[in-house]
């Protein structure tokens, strides 16, 4: 196959083998086009299924050749940087008896491969084995079929694609007078605790990532195992006591023949801007100016300022990523030690087979959760459509997208007195100007009505006499969508004509598109809507005076004047559930089958928000040399909620992540800053004007209440074997639980609805049901009182309907639900526990189908 080489055997630090065996391929004799990568795992337990090592591994400084050194022309290494005396708590969760295992299993997978598929040509890209025990490898459907059918072999499953799903909003989640005053101000919040982000990579010379911003000690928690991959564009010395860990993957990416090493970066480096941003807004410094554009938007912070941050590359700007590359990311994180995994990341596709659930990504971060691993995911931008939500196991805790109060608008003011409001981090305006269309400027040498001269995008197209101290009129037509157009084109070209300012109107082809506010170092504004846009030309044509022959503007009295952009302005209708934000839901297969897990989980803020940028980020064109970007998507939702979390294990450290899912969910808000519900957004179109009351499939138990979530009273606590008894159960699940957890079912079998989850989802409510849940008190002894609302078409009944709980003791819920009537529409309800030491407790409830 093209470009392999020969013959690859490397070894990482001790950890995650990867390419290390290839079968010899001749490029000249190569017929198999139709190879592809698979990932095959094993039927033998994991090295992270054994616990006799000894945990005693210090940290050094290591070199070791980086597997595509020979691909991408230079050598990499990798390295454990010197920290100096430190004072470190802990103990290592991983020993050197790990690593020597994982070795042991590497040399077995390369056995099998040899001993299958003797004298065939084949590459093998991974060695999983700390989660999963199983390999990734490049072979025909026909050498796959054989693999399937050894013994030793679990599943075989086809490698599939993945894609990538803040000044203000610490202070929108009540941060500095509650969750890091509980943890002892910022300068202490989320220490001790590492959060692991699957990305597209980090830029490590930003300062949001610096170690040196504060007096205090900042010591790397000495179970923390990673390491630091060196390469030309990600040097020696990038990591820190902040930035610990660095490492990218790509190895299913180069087999494709797709990977750029010049624009995607073969290193940690983040050539797109999406993983520096996600990094920064969970665990980004304290007090970072926030200067766009010449323009100062206040300071950022992270939500856990003093965590630290591992990095495990696995995206990429051109492509995106594959399952095979992520499984390798969360694999190597989980050895590494870190406590929290962040995925703003979802797959392309619902994955195929008797249930969501078992597919590779989610079945590793399920060993991940069984390592003690909270693991984050964004639920998706494919809303609003129900059903659409792309994270789907009840192990992982998926977040959804909502709008904070902080917004960036500013408008125009025409002659006629008419007023449009728009978006664009711009100054105003100090008086009125005259308006001239681009198509009324051209020089003589244009064609008029030109899309790419009403674009503005070239100066030399336009007269300078004619724009010269007038506002410049442009189209913003679907070129700008697809990056072949950009603002900061055309605001090149106002500038260089001496324009007062620049004004886009939306072409009316562009339907449901949001656009964020952005960057502008002349006065201007974007009129996002399409209907505001016809506006402006009717206004400007009705004051033209044009040559009946020629049909060229002989005089203009059109004049606007545009208000500046650059303050914000707060609103009390947030949060408020995006349109694009995915919705359940959740499908627990490919026939829409409703599981009775909830998703999303919970809801964070995700829309207009500010974080770090990358020199390097080329996602979004407008911030192009940027050090800060605003951008939107539950991929900035999600980061929310890591950071959050990393809070309550610094608080909490013996929580497991389901205790940390059970805080934040139980705690969250219900309603808007004015006391009323939460609203969602509809529809792509007017989405402010098709909106109405969330659900709970909306937006899952809430909006994140990060000072409660710091102190829930109660929490419903579930573990691993739980959900072994919840996968077995599954009709005809026994064969596949075993393959992909080497474990045999047991008589114990769950329904989703019997999970000890903070909500109740009931996919199918035949007369009645009782369901059970288990509280646990973590606080001080407390007296709780229990309320519920019953859905619409269910009667219900809780009982105790008081109880008492001392610390560390657990009550039992019993609740009994009777439908009273036939309906397949969804209807939610909620249980409430009030404790006369203030705590509240909420669970959701949710019923689908009801049959009397």
């Amino acid at each position: 196959m093209e470009g392999i080489v020969k013959l690859i055997t490397f070894i990482l630090f001790g950890v995650l083998i990867v390419c290390c065996r290839c079968q010899d391929i001749d490029n000249d004799n190569n017929n198999n086009t139709d190879a592809a990568v698979y990932m095959i795992t094993l039927k033998q337990p994991p090295s992270a299924a054994f616990n006799n090592y000894t945990p005693n591994k210090k940290k050094t400084t290591t070199n070791v050749t980086h597997p595509f050194a020979l691909t991408t022309g230079g050598a990499n290494t990798f390295e454990n940087p010197s920290f100096g005396n430190l004072t470190k708590k802990g103990h290592h969760r991983f020993g050197s008896g790990h690593h020597r295992f994982g070795s042991r299993i590497a040399r077995v997978h390369d056995s099998l491969l040899r001993r299958v598929l003797k004298g065939e040509k084949y590459l093998k890209l991974y060695s999983y084995h700390y989660l999963i025990n199983g390999f990734a490898v490049l072979v025909t459907p026909e050498q796959a079929q054989k693999l399937s059918g050894r013994k030793e072999v679990a599943n075989v499953v086809p490698d599939f694609s993945v894609r990538t799903a803040t000044t203000h909003t610490p202070q929108f989640l009540g941060l500095p007078q509650g969750a890091w005053a509980q943890e002892g101000g910022y300068e202490t919040a989320g220490e001790g605790v590492v959060i692991g982000f699957v990305d597209t990579g980090i830029d490590p010379t930003h300062v949001s990532f610096a170690d040196g911003l504060s007096e205090n000690s900042y010591p790397v928690p000495e179970r923390f195992t990673g390491v630091c991959e060196v390469t030309r564009d990600f040097p020696s010395g990038s990591c820190n006591r902040k930035l610990v860990g660095a490492r990218h993957f790509a190895a299913s990416a180069i087999t494709r023949g797709i990977f750029n090493a010049s624009q995607d970066y073969a290193s940690p480096f983040d050539g797109d801007g999406h993983g520096t941003h996600t990094a920064s807004i969970a665990a980004g410094n304290h007090g970072i100016p926030v200067v766009v554009a010449g323009h100062y938007f206040g300071n950022a912070s992270g939500m856990a300022p003093r965590a630290h941050i591992a990095v495990y590359k696995a995206l990429y700007k051109s492509f995106g990523g594959f399952a095979a590359d992520v499984v390798a990311a969360i694999d190597q994180a989980a050895q590494d030690g870190v406590d929290v995994i962040s995925l703003s990341i979802t797959p392309n596709r619902r994955p195929p087979g008797i249930a969501t659930f078992f597919n590779p990504i989610d079945m590793a971060l399920f060993s991940a959760f069984k390592s003690g691993i909270f693991v984050v995911q964004a639920a998706g931008n494919t809303g609003p459509s129900p059903k659409s939500v792309s994270s789907f196991s009840p192990w992982i805790f998926t977040v959804g997208a909502a709008a904070h109060d902080r917004k960036y608008s500013n408008s125009i003011l025409l002659g006629s007195n008419i007023t449009i409001t728009g978006v664009g981090l711009a100054p105003g305006t100090n008086d009125s100007y005259s308006l001239v269309s681009a198509n009324d400027a051209l020089n003589d040498s244009e064609t008029p009505n030109d899309e790419y001269v009403n674009e503005c995008q070239d100066s030399s197209s336009l007269n300078q006499t004619v724009v010269e101290g007038n506002l410049l009129i442009c189209s913003y037509s679907i070129k700008f969508v697809l990056g072949q157009s950009t603002i900061s084109n055309a605001i090149e070209t106002a500038r260089n004509l001496s324009a007062a300012g620049i004004v886009f109107t939306m072409d009316p082809f562009i339907i449901g598109f949001q656009l964020n506010p952005v960057p502008m170092s002349l006065p201007g504004i974007i009129i996002p809507s399409s209907n505001d846009s016809k506006i402006l030309p009717d206004y400007y044509n009705s004051s033209l005076t044009r040559d009946p022959v020629s049909k060229k503007m002989i005089k203009s009295e059109a004049c606007a004047c545009i208000a500046g952009g650059v303050e914000a302005n707060f609103s009390n209708s947030a949060p408020k559930i995006m349109y694009y934000s995915a919705r359940g839901p959740d499908p627990e297969d490919n026939s829409f089958q409703d599981a009775e897990i909830l998703k999303p989980n919970l809801v964070a803020p995700g829309n207009s928000i500010w974080g770090a940028w990358s020199s390097g980020g080329t996602e979004s064109l407008e911030f192009l040399g940027e050090s800060f970007a605003m951008m939107s998507g539950t991929s900035m939702a999600a980061p929310h909620i890591a950071g959050l979390a990393a809070l309550i294990k610094q608080k909490f450290p013996y929580f497991t992540p389901s205790a940390i899912g059970s805080a934040l969910s139980t705690t969250a808000s219900q309603h808007d800053k004015d006391g009323g519900p939460i609203m969602a957004q509809r529809a792509y179109a007017n989405p402010d004007l098709n909106q109405s009351p969330a659900t709970p499939f909306d937006m899952g138990s809430g909006f994140v209440n990060a000072t409660a979530a710091l102190d829930p009273g109660l929490i419903l606590d579930l573990g691993y074997e739980d959900y072994m008894s919840f996968l077995c159960g599954i009709n005809g699940s026994e064969p596949v639980v075993l393959n992909y957890t080497g474990t045999n079912c047991g008589p114990a079998k769950v329904n989703g609805a019997d999970l000890n989850l903070p909500s109740i989802t009931i996919a199918n409510l035949n007369r009645t049901r009782t369901i059970q849940r288990t509280v646990t008190n973590i606080g001080a002894n407390e007296s709780y009182s229990v309320g519920w609302s019953a859905p619409y078409g269910v009667s219900m009944k809780v009982s105790p309907t008081h109880f008492f709980i001392a610390n560390g003791q657990k009550q039992v819920l019993n609740v009994l639900l009777n439908s009273t009537l036939n309906s397949s529409v969804a209807s939610f309800g909620r249980i409430e526990l009030f404790g006369d030491k203030s705590h509240a407790v909420n669970i959701h409830l949710s019923v689908i189908v009801k049959i009397a």
